[in-house]
């Protein structure tokens, strides 16, 4: 498809699939290269909600953009909030569609400019002279910490809470200025560049790499990139709707030499240089054998090279070295890992100095207290250390294993990242005077608070879902409750539905900061003792 929007001639494509888990597709994409109008919109909601939000995203989007007035900042804005608060209206009235949002990324090229309105974890991404730009910025925990790489992309393409989001298009009225909503991008669309819209049914199963390439081998025609590109994801697992939109400048095919095709495992060790490579290796061999065999090698025996980290791993299969937990803490020293195999573990673990504590899968791992635990029943404890820490574990109580405490701390610097604690007392309780990194947890359904923090204690807590805790007290407890003298610092946390409010705080800390760097859904913010 080839138009001209107000001289600059656009090539452009888009196809959308179900994947190859769904039976429906609620994802929408939409091209209008004439009047400049592209959208990737994913519907959230499930069956029929999530197609019905991102149905009525599309029609509000078009007929608000469609009429050009106002600046193109000002139409994107007005056009996603009219879309926002027409699905809250409807859902409103009709309890099928209850819950029903979307998310979505929309892009207007005018005179040789684009602007783009982005809500959630769709995507844009500029590619240009052998390079690709995420422009956008994913409204999700996990999307953050890939942005300020604090973990890998392969990382986040894999981490269990992906999908999670902090901002749509539908679940609450927004006004289209409101802080903390909309994503707008103004940026130069080159001619020798092209732009791509997707869905997470995209980003989720393919790498920048391999979308850099597609389109690359694949310039001059959008709409087979485009083809290319939802195969790929397919191949991948097919997880999710997957839809994109390709956008090209009109120098971009010109500009844009053919990608050779991905490696593959019949290509990556053969062709000229392997083939060099191999033979000058096999010649390095040869050389050495003789040297060796007619005795001018030194045959004294170097030193062993000093241990290095260990993995030590647990479970009930052939292939773990230990049956529990602190059988491999008792082996382990600083720098190892101690590695659980998916199962469940009764027992409680008692955490050593510079020791990682890890979940071979996320979440797969389940530590309980032991039926018969002396005192008050804590999973996790841990005293007195300096490194070390707790990765992709979760911990679950039932009412037939209790757990007073998720996690006790006291006095130690560790990491707890991409855990779960799930209906403890107290998902997390932090003592003493340490600064543990607590970081892209989902601690909810604690009976009183999610996490409580005393003492001269001073933790990062980032990214993490503080989800209904403290609904379950006679007096409701909030999501995170601070003590005098503890001073923590909150970013880019989710406060959900949580029994009082969000958090707590001492009445001589300041709050401001953690009101503007979190977020906050059903809340009553927050509040001094």
């Amino acid at each position: 498809m080839e138009m001209m929007v107000s001289g600059a001639k656009l090539r452009c494509g888009g196809d959308t699939h179900p994947g190859r888990v769904r039976s429906n597709n609620e994802d929408r994409f939409y091209c209008d290269p004439d009047r400049g109008i592209f959208l990737v919109i994913d519907g959230v909601g499930g069956q029929a909600a999530g197609e019905k939000a991102a149905g009525i995203a599309l029609n509000m989007i078009c007929n608000r953009l469609e009429r050009q007035t106002g600046t193109a900042s000002e139409r994107v804005r007005e056009a996603i909030a009219l879309a926002n608060n027409e699905i809250f209206r409807l859902a409103a009235g009709n309890p099928e569609w209850d819950g029903m949002a979307c998310v979505l990324t929309v892009l207007l090229v005018e005179d040789g400019s684009a602007v783009a309105g982005h809500v959630g974890d769709t995507r844009l991404y500029e590619i240009r002279a052998g390079r690709i730009r995420k422009i956008t910025h994913d409204h999700s925990p996990i999307g953050e910490r890939e942005d300020s790489n604090d973990i890998s992309e392969i990382e986040a393409m894999r981490h269990p809470r992906r999908n999670e989001v902090y901002r749509d298009v539908g679940s609450e009225e927004h006004t289209p200025d409101d802080p903390g909503f909309i994503e707008i991008a103004s940026f130069d669309f080159e001619p020798d560049s092209a732009l791509l819209l997707c869905s997470d049914g995209l980003s989720d199963q393919v790498t920048s790499v391999e979308i850099l390439g597609a389109v690359e081998r694949n310039a001059g025609n959008p709409q087979g990139a485009a083809a290319e590109l939802i195969d790929a994801a397919n191949r991948a697992g097919g997880k999710d709707n997957v839809s994109i939109v390709i956008v090209e400048g009109s120098e971009f095919a010109a500009q844009t030499p053919n990608a050779p095709p991905p490696e593959t495992a019949e290509t990556r060790f053969t062709g000229r240089w392997p083939m060099a490579l191999y033979g000058f290796g096999a010649g390095i061999l040869l050389l050495a054998a003789s040297q060796w065999h007619f005795g001018f090698l030194d045959t004294a025996r170097p030193a062993p090279a000093p241990a290095g980290p260990r993995m030590l791993t647990v479970g009930g299969s052939s292939d773990a070295q230990f049956r529990t937990i602190q059988d491999a803490l008792a082996q382990a020293r600083a720098g190892d890992t101690v590695e659980l195999l998916a199962g469940e573990y009764r027992e409680q673990v008692r955490l050593r100095e510079g020791v990682k504590l890890a979940s071979r899968v996320p979440y797969a791992a389940m530590i309980g207290a032991p039926p018969a635990s002396p005192g008050p029943p804590i999973a996790i404890i841990a005293e007195n250390l300096k490194s070390g820490g707790i990765f992709g574990v979760r911990i679950l109580a039932t009412p037939d294993m209790p757990i007073a405490t998720g996690i006790l701390l006291t006095d130690a610097d560790i990491e707890i990242d991409d855990s779960e604690i799930a209906g403890a007392t107290i998902g997390i309780e932090i003592r003493g005077a340490g600064s543990p990194r607590i970081r892209a947890n989902n601690i909810h359904d604690s009976l009183a608070e999610g996490i409580r923090i005393s003492g001269a204690a001073t933790p990062w807590l980032s990214h993490n879902e503080i989800a209904r805790n403290g609904r379950a007290a006679r007096a409701r407890r909030p999501g995170i409750l601070v003590m005098n003298p503890a001073r923590p610092a909150l970013i880019g946390n989710i406060f959900t539905d949580n029994g009082a409010d969000a958090f707590v705080i001492p009445s001589d800390m300041d709050g401001a900061p953690i009101l503007k760097y979190n977020f906050f859904i059903k809340p009553s913010a927050g509040r001094r003792p």
